[in-house]
């Protein structure tokens, strides 16, 4: 069995964060969000694996996964999953595969689905879960444990059961694919293709997620999901701590220096991270190299070299390079730089 990993999309509704960057590259609880995924199909056995990227994404797509052993297919134009799977139809060959969405989180891995579509041998499963709001996914019905009928982002859901971001698949499914007609949006669906499977008399189960499941496609997605991932965490100090107070589950990566601080964790200290005179607080990550000081910052999300210095910040998102300081000269009114699609929240 194969995986292929998705990671050639556009993240549009997470700019400016993803203008430059492909969202499963961004860190959160220390890793990029890819690498959970290069993790949870390797517990699941599957060893061999691609990722799917776009001529713009496959720099930051091979260098969030240095190390691991991976091959890369690219896309060159992101027209849908099943144009995804499609494009790396050669790479696949004729092998059973994991198809999984590179921006996606599982608390408990996908193990359940690869191991109840090896028992089973349907053509295809899904992992499902249960939401509040299924207009935004691909959405199930479900008799006799099987589904029966796939839609694409209903107007009008026929059941709550959303389909999370992972699949397995028979080689079937490329005779599929291979007939699919854009849908109404101009893109391949993969749910038309797994229909096209249901129409022709094949078995497509259903596989409840265990544990919590994100879909990081907003900001306050990846802060939730950087929140339950540092729940997780197992407490390390590698790095440098002088005079200050650490409470709770904190990691301190090797190179970084804690000093006149207080970290209430549970958080993350990346690599040559600088945290002076400050207070970090519940559920943050700090990239490597971010620096923090004379500042106090929670619920936040630092990316690699981001600086904060004298101000205090909740429930942020700070990309590669950013810097948030106070404004020493007078009016001490804001002055902002702010690309496209960008949001600051300020004090009334």
């Amino acid at each position: 069995m194969k995986g292929l990993i998705l990671a050639a999309g556009h993240g549009t509704r997470l700019r400016p964060l993803t203008f430059a960057r492909p969202k499963p590259v961004i860190r959160l609880a220390g890793k990029p969000i890819i690498a959970y995924a290069v993790e949870n199909l390797r517990a699941a056995g599957v060893e061999e694996i691609a990722v799917v990227v776009s001529p713009k994404t496959k720099d930051h797509v091979a260098q969030a996964l240095e190390g691991e052993e991976v091959s890369f297919v690219v896309q060159e134009n992101p027209e849908g999953l099943a144009h995804a799977v499609a494009v790396a139809r050669d790479w696949l060959g004729d092998a059973e595969f994991v198809l999984y969405l590179g921006d996606n989180l599982f608390e408990n891995g996908i193990k359940a689905l690869v191991e109840r579509f090896r028992a089973e041998r349907p053509a295809a499963a899904l992992s499902l879960v249960e939401v509040e709001d299924p207009r935004q996914f691909g959405v199930a019905v479900i008799e006799d444990g099987r589904i029966v009928r796939l839609l694409e982002k209903p107007k009008a859901p026929p059941s709550n059961l959303a389909v999370a971001g992972v699949y397995a698949f028979t080689p079937a499914v490329h005779e599929v694919i291979a007939k699919l007609k854009p849908s109404a949006r101009g893109e391949y669906e993969i749910t038309d293709a797994i229909q096209g499977l249901i129409d022709r008399g094949e078995r497509v189960l259903g596989v409840p997620v265990e544990g919590w499941w994100k879909d990081t496609g907003r900001p306050e997605d990846l802060l939730e999901a950087n929140r339950l991932l540092l729940e997780k965490l197992s407490p390390r100090q590698d790095g440098e701590v002088t005079k200050s107070e650490l409470l709770g589950p904190v990691v301190v990566e090797a190179g970084a220096k804690i000093e006149h601080a207080r970290i209430l964790g549970p958080a993350y200290i990346g690599k040559d991270v600088v945290v002076k005179n400050a207070y970090v607080g519940p559920y943050t990550s700090l990239g490597p190299e971010a620096r923090v000081e004379e500042a106090e910052v929670e619920h936040s999300v630092l990316e690699d070299r981001a600086v904060l210095e004298g101000v205090r910040i909740f429930g942020s998102l700070l990309g590669v390079g950013a810097t948030v300081r106070q404004q020493e000269a007078r009016p001490r009114t804001p002055r902002l730089i702010l690309g496209d699609l960008s949001r600051v929240e300020v004090p009334g």
